[in-house]
């Protein structure tokens, strides 16, 4: 299979070396505008990678495509690799904004398009255990799920102002997880928020710490907590507490933690640093998938559609920090 990859910046050159693991790649057809970029995205391909001048031309000379282009160029390059009729890998978000994000959903359903949606925890090991525990009723009655998200440092401030937001770039993935696992919809969304410890989000009416609590249609509640920065490094949890068991994902011996217990669990140094170490093996699993998908082996394991309902639910989280009040999901249309 020949796959071309657009855009080659960290995600981007992760992608490539990830999909020139895969014995079924021939090729790695990489465009980025910033050209320093393309060349190193096909340098970590090795072999497999080619540089090419124009996105176009990625597109017709692959099989597959897989978009890790900055957001606000996500709807004309889908749209485009839609029309060239070749499958699609596209990482969160789908587009920029909610009626941008609808009318590629409409798209994809209306021309029967494959395109696979970029969130890599359906794919990781724990999580994916975190659903068969649940679908299977080893939790028993489930009283609460609660999302844990702790970033090593803020992002540029750069990129503050074109993000959408915490709870929209960040946060959504624990939003797609808590779905995914649940097989629930979120119905109404209670946040606040708070800028802590840098001052740079709030000149852009944007937080650095965020809380929320999700209810879902069948009743049972969620919570999640994020912040921008944790000292010890990157902390991804998901705890699930019901009847007949609690579980928890993310705790293991690189949980940038410290217990102040007498006797604590042995932990290693360092913890983890980022999601591309965290989250490595979902990465690699999510697009082991897609190169299935490509083939008509899968069905789409995370849907066009899935990403609008994750970005419904934090634009109502983000209404209701600003707003102070619960917002329920039938006010984002």
């Amino acid at each position: 299979m020949r796959i071309g990859l657009l855009g080659a910046g960290r995600i981007g050159q992760f992608h490539g070396r990830l999909l020139a693991e895969q014995s079924e790649v021939d090729e790695i057809v990489v465009f980025d505008p910033i050209e320093a970029h393309a060349r190193l995205g096909a340098e970590l391909a090795g072999a497999k990678g080619r540089v090419v001048a124009t996105d176009g031309e990625a597109i017709e000379a692959s099989d597959a495509v897989v978009i890790a282009a900055s957001t606000n160029a996500h709807a004309g390059l889908v749209t485009r690799t839609i029309d060239a009729g070749r499958p699609i890998f596209v990482e969160k978000p789908l587009a920029f904004d909610l009626e941008e994000t609808a009318g590629l959903v409409d798209l994809v359903e209306r021309s029967g398009a494959i395109l696979q949606l970029g969130f890599q925890r359906r794919f990781d090991p724990a999580y994916r255990e975190a659903k068969r525990r649940y679908d299977a009723g080893e939790l028993g009655n489930v009283y609460l799920v609660r999302l844990i998200a702790h970033d090593q440092g803020p992002p540029h401030e750069a990129y503050i102002p074109v993000s959408g937001g915490l709870f929209r770039d960040s946060s959504i993935h624990d939003i797609d997880a808590l779905r995914w696992v649940t097989g629930q919809e979120v119905v109404e969304v209670y946040a606040a928020g708070a800028v802590r410890n840098f001052p740079m989000f709030a000149k852009y009416d944007d937080i650095d710490t965020g809380l929320a609590i999700f209810t879902l249609a069948d009743g049972t509640l969620a919570s999640h907590s994020q912040t921008r920065h944790n000292p010890l490094g990157y902390d991804i949890r998901m705890e699930i507490v019901g009847s007949l068991d609690a579980v928890v994902v993310g705790l293991d011996a690189r949980t940038p933690i410290r217990s102040l217990e007498a006797d604590p669990p042995r932990t290693a140094d360092p913890g983890w640093e980022s999601f591309l170490d965290r989250f490595e093996t979902g990465y690699r699993g999510e697009l082991q998938a897609f190169l299935r998908v490509a083939r008509g082996e899968l069905p789409v394991p995370c849907t066009a559609r899935d990403g609008l309902q994750a970005t419904r639910v934090a634009i109502a989280a983000t209404m209701s920090r600003k707003e102070h009040r619960p917002v329920r999901l039938d006010e984002v249309p």
